[in-house]
């Protein structure tokens, strides 16, 4: 019986896109949404970092490239590839979001709580896997969240999610993304009906 659905497939190929668009048409059938999606930063055409933007509209760093002339300060530095991790702003943002999650949903109110993404980046936040884990465990909400596919060292939280018998997942491809909508709706409408 699934609780939760993931979409998981390579970076670029349209999950944050399939999470939104879920998302807007849950919330115009009456379905509470909340939660945050990991958008691209772009400047002059170049991708630049990813910021964390909430489901209202409010935005934050989660990462920019290196600047290697810029002293770090003796501060430790989380990166992934070029990217320095803006953990302290990521935490800003994102955790407040569960910690809101539990209380704002009334009794027998359908409620999806969107976390995309759980990544590397995210990974470096303990505060984020003890909040996702509770989040799982919670009868709350349904979950809508993206993972990334294996490759290289297995990231320990992301293979919990994958591994667990609650959690739906699909695969995203440019083949099946634009079908996979519909589908993606009905696994969490069902989600909704289980836990309500």
């Amino acid at each position: 019986m699934s609780k939760h659905v993931f979409l998981t497939g390579p970076p670029g190929v349209g999950k944050t896109t399939l999470v939104q668009k879920a998302c807007e048409a849950l919330a115009s059938s009456g379905v509470g949404v909340e939660g945050f999606y990991t958008e691209e930063v772009r400047e002059g055409g170049r991708r630049v970092g990813f910021d964390v933007v909430t489901v209202r509209g409010e935005r934050g760093r989660l990462s920019r490239i290196r600047d290697a002339s810029a002293p770090s300060h003796g501060r430790r530095e989380y990166t992934v590839g070029q990217y320095v991790v803006d953990l302290s702003s990521f935490e800003n943002m994102a955790l407040p979001l569960f910690r809101n999650v539990g209380s704002a949903a009334d009794e027998g109110s359908r409620k999806v709580f969107v976390i995309d993404e759980i990544g590397k980046m995210e990974l470096f936040s303990q505060s984020f896997i003890r909040a996702v884990r509770q989040t799982l465990d919670s009868s709350s909400c349904t979950i809508l969240g993206t993972i990334p596919v294996p490759k290289g060292k297995p990231l320990g939280l992301v293979e919990e999610v994958r591994g667990r018998r609650d959690v739906k997942v699909f695969t995203v491809s440019k083949e099946n993304r634009n079908s996979l909508l519909q589908d993606v709706i009905a696994a969490l409408e069902l989600c909704l009906k289980q836990t309500s």
